[in-house]
């Protein structure tokens, strides 16, 4: 394969991160507004926001993972 192997690793990788990034920024952001709309719902919004930020991280460990594979294929 060569070096193309290792461009799907870091594209894998770099693709994950800037996903993410947004994601966590657009949670954490919807979170805070709530938070300043209704003050008293404060736990059940945080608790639901660290469910979300993580699954959103997810998804780069995925990418980390692939781009191993991509590079142990090479």
């Amino acid at each position: 394969m060569g070096p193309l192997a290792f461009i799907a690793a870091a594209i894998a990788v770099g693709l994950g991160a800037f996903g993410a990034g947004i994601g966590n920024g657009m949670i954490i952001s919807k979170t805070v507004e709530g938070i300043a709309r209704q003050p008293e719902a404060k736990s059940t919004l945080q608790t639901t926001m660290f469910i979300g930020v993580g699954l959103v991280e997810a998804i780069p460990i995925i990418g980390v993972v692939l781009a191993f594979l991509f590079w142990a294929a090479a």
